[in-house]
């Protein structure tokens, strides 16, 4: 279940049903979260953003928090569809699109089938690549162990990797947040989202052909990217990077004053 203090909407999408988050009047913004987090991981936001003149959008996405569970596998572009037809029901023709982690490769999946639906984009501590065979491999036999050793145990196992191992300590109620979302999602959508990403596509020439406003967000300590922030910031023809200080892979609840300004600088340039 979504640990939203928002109010819950749901709308039936391809077959599924998908929860979400939608606050404020304006210019619609829509936050994506990641793989083992649902909706509530931007609840800190979403009264910033409001606050500026945005309206917010913030999904489960299919499989998480409060959204229906599709078992198996599910694809990136399955998710990025999903996206496209929430907007559709909310009458929402373009939008900034915010992608944090797995999310930044559904937010690029749709900004290569569905580009004039996206007015400006933000990548959030994700990696563009395609997974090779034993990136593949790693992703099918996680999958796996989420199976059989369930999602309490996974962000157990992840949780130093999420947010830096620093704030673990240092921050222990981010920490206690991080962990509880993981390990409330449900096992079998985290799985088939696991699944899936091991088939992604590469968008390197997504990037390069992204022709209209982008922002690379990485923490200055996660531990996943290893250069891929300013790769991608750089292969974007009009990227900007914006490294969040004190933070690893979830700089949004590590460091959310630094994490908001640069959101906010890049937003109001567009405005």
């Amino acid at each position: 279940m979504s640990r939203s203090t928002f109010a819950t909407h749901t709308a039936r999408v391809n077959d599924t049903q998908l929860a979400y988050t939608d606050e404020g009047q304006g210019r619609a913004v829509v936050l994506l979260h990641g793989h083992g987090y649902d909706r509530s991981m931007w609840d800190a936001q979403i009264p910033v953003l409001v606050d500026q003149g945005w309206r917010v959008v913030t999904p489960d996405l299919r499989g998480f928090g409060e959204s229906e569970v599709t078992p198996g596998i599910v694809y990136t572009e399955e998710f990025a569809a999903d996206v496209i037809a929430l907007l559709d029901h909310l009458g929402l023709d373009s939008v900034v699109l915010v992608g944090f982690s797995m999310a930044g490769q559904v937010a690029l999946q749709i900004v290569a089938t569905h580009p004039e639906r996206v007015a400006a984009l933000i990548v959030n501590d994700t990696v563009p690549h395609a997974e090779d065979v034993a990136g593949r491999r790693r992703r099918h036999v996680g999958a796996d162990g989420i199976l059989t050793g369930g999602m309490p145990a996974y962000a157990d196992r992840v949780l130093a990797s999420m947010i830096h191992e620093d704030n673990v300590e240092r921050l222990p109620e981010v920490a206690r947040a991080v962990r509880e979302m993981i390990a409330a999602c449900p096992a079998e959508g985290a799985a088939a989202a696991m699944r899936g990403r091991a088939e992604r596509q590469d968008f390197t020439e997504t990037l390069r052909a992204w022709r209209k406003p982008a922002l690379v967000v990485v923490g200055d300590g996660d531990a996943f990217d290893g250069g891929a922030a300013r790769r991608m910031a750089e292969l974007l023809p009009h990227g900007e990077l914006a490294v969040v200080p004190r933070s690893g892979h979830t700089p949004n609840m590590e460091n959310p004053a630094d994490y908001d300004a640069a959101l906010l600088r890049f937003l109001g340039s567009l405005t």
